[in-house]
């Protein structure tokens, strides 16, 4: 048969293939703009373009442009395959680059495989293997994936780009690599507009100066600020931080922590809650209220610091507790012990000296002994972690409660010696005065001594007075009962507060209102989208079955004819310029 027998029968299929396309209404066909066009017996569904030289094939469909070094175009199907360097983007917002790719004009379903690089304006997406529905504005992949942006790089088993919101959803073993922190999630929601990400399950946001956990949160991998609730805390090494909601900001070394809080002080095994928490880790401080109280285990017992405001600063060996306003404090004691409480304005606790002061207004019971002052100092062994002195200065009284009234010793100082976490000696220096109802072993009444003195030297046993030493005594005397006055009974300054005694922890906070707490704002979780290939019928994901071919290897084809332009080729040039001449107008446009 003569070639001009050949070129008519090719242009009568061409143009039948046309009609039968045309036949679907309402389906707009992938249109090719350039390309070395010819027809092969063995795919007789497949008109074949290869680039020449005036660029790569291009080819058109409702706002996607294709550039490609080959493509098998199948007219009846409006299905597209291109091989070599495939390059497909949509306006300004979506590029992708693969050395092979799909494209269903019918359904706008697209495939890419084989180093695919998806590119939207402050993200690129690396992987093997990629889906792209242009209807839902959907990529989606599910053999691996590396994201880059600005700051991160972002890898996960399964994911999903959502071109509308520039959203990515990643699944499966999902990690972000930053050089100040790596995060790991179950579940990560990135937005690449913002470099928002949000984490759902069980996830942690590592460095060298901290670790963050939380089950839901967000961070911004751009401002490194973020926001963490569900199970969530930061780890600064020897502090963790818990609460409802936490907010942290990484360039500044801060955290905040709002409702149910926990602060937990690994070193010095001691804990501070509350309801609204502040951390500053380069300062080692700590700022706590609403109904905060700091719990020091000491001695196999607890000791209990309140106050309206605490703040803990200094080195893990060197904490420091100050308590600001209606302070409180409180030790339980071991086994039949009688606990030991206090209030006062303002209280102070060096953890290392181990010193705790009482300031302004101070009053302390150690057990039913209630002493009072100008200032307060309980001294603890830190080696044996036990009560070892009391210091009272200016003003000091102590009072206890008899049957018959209440047994006083007031001077200018006190200080008293601990044994075993039990006041057993007090020393009362200068000006000393005492009223002390004296018993026999029977517990009778038997006087009342009213004695001054330089100094006196009180023992107790079991919290209860068994003996008085008077010093340089000056005058004074035991008094019958009948002899003694009751308003001679008490001395001046004498106020007794015995109801305002705490008994157990919960009086830290007795007569104080519960404080109201912020409704926490909560992370929605993900919208559950199904599966990305749910709505798509099978009979689209399937290739026709005349292009059922495996991606070519184009690296080592530069000799194969298909692929030489027409001028160098020398075959069939008025053949094929009659075809092209049939086609829409070549562009300049070129991958």
């Amino acid at each position: 048969m003569k070639i001009s027998g050949y070129i008519s029968l090719f242009l009568f299929s061409l143009s039948c293939l046309i009609a039968k396309a045309q036949d679907s209404p309402g389906t707009t066909k992938v249109s090719v703009q350039s390309g070395y066009l010819e027809k092969k017996p063995e795919f007789p569904d497949a008109v074949i373009y290869t680039k020449d030289n005036s660029g790569q094939v291009y080819i058109v469909h409702e706002g996607v442009e294709m550039w490609c070094d080959q493509a098998y175009v199948y007219l009846k199907d409006n299905f597209v395959k291109a091989y070599g360097t495939v390059r497909i983007t949509q306006g300004d917002t979506v590029s992708m680059r693969s050395k092979y790719a799909e494209y269903n004009g019918n359904t706008q379903f697209a495939f890419a495989s084989g180093d695919v690089l998806l590119t939207e304006p402050k993200t690129t997406l690396k992987t093997d293997t990629l889906y792209f529905d242009r209807i839902k504005q959907q990529a989606y992949y599910r053999s691996g994936g590396t994201v880059r942006d600005t700051a991160s790089t972002l890898t996960s088993r399964i994911g999903r780009y959502y071109a509308a919101t520039k959203k990515y959803q990643f699944l499966s073993k999902v990690k972000i690599v930053n050089p100040k922190y790596t995060v790991n999630s179950e579940q990560l929601d990135f937005y690449s507009e913002t470099g928002g990400a949000y984490l759902y399950g069980e996830s942690t946001i590592v460095s060298e100066t901290s670790t963050v956990y939380c089950e839901r949160g967000y961070y911004n991998t751009r401002t490194d600020k973020g926001y963490f609730v569900k199970n969530s805390r930061v780890d600064y090494n020897n502090r963790i931080l818990y609460g409802d909601s936490i907010y942290f900001d990484r360039n500044k070394s801060f955290a905040s922590a709002t409702n149910n809080i926990r602060v937990l002080d690994t070193i010095n095994k001691s804990v501070i809650r509350g309801h609204y928490a502040e951390v500053f880790r380069e300062k080692d401080s700590v700022f706590i209220t609403k109904r905060a109280v700091a719990v020091t285990l000491r001695d196999n017992d607890s000791i209990y610091v309140h106050a309206d405001t605490l703040r803990v600063t200094g080195k893990p060996e060197n904490r420091i507790i100050r308590g600001f306003y209606k302070a409180r404090m409180f030790k339980r004691g071991l086994a039949n012990e009688e606990p030991t409480s206090g209030m006062c304005d303002s209280i102070f606790v060096d953890q290392k000296k181990g010193i705790t002061k009482l300031i302004r207004n101070p009053i302390l019971w150690s057990g039913v002994n209630q002493m009072t002052g100008d200032t307060i100092h309980i001294l603890s062994n830190t080696q044996t972690e036990k009560l070892d002195t009391l210091k009272v200065f200016k003003n000091a009284f102590l009072v206890q409660k008899d049957s018959a009234g209440y047994n006083q010793v007031k001077g200018e100082r006190l200080i008293g010696l601990f044994t075993n976490n039990e006041l057993d000696t007090v020393n009362i220096v200068k000006n000393a005065e005492v009223i002390y109802f004296s018993r026999n072993d029977k517990q009778e009444l038997i006087g009342i001594n009213n004695t001054v003195s330089s100094s006196i030297q009180m023992y107790l046993q079991s919290q209860q007075i068994t003996g008085i030493k008077f010093i340089k005594q000056a005058k004074g005397k035991v008094y019958p009962p009948s002899q003694l006055p009751e308003n001679a009974r008490i001395l001046p300054g004498f106020v007794w507060r015995g109801d305002e005694r705490l008994l157990k922890v919960q009086d830290l906070f007795r007569g104080k209102p519960a404080p109201l707490l912020p409704k926490i704002k909560g992370i929605p979780l993900p919208e559950d989208e199904g599966d990305f290939f749910d709505d798509i019928p099978e009979k689209d994901l399937d290739l026709p079955e005349a292009s059922k071919l495996k991606p070519k290897d184009l690296q080592n084809r530069e000799d194969d004819p298909k692929f030489k332009t027409r001028e160098e080729s020398g075959e069939n040039t008025r053949q094929n310029d009659s075809i092209q001449s049939s086609l829409p107008k070549t562009t300049d446009k070129e991958g």
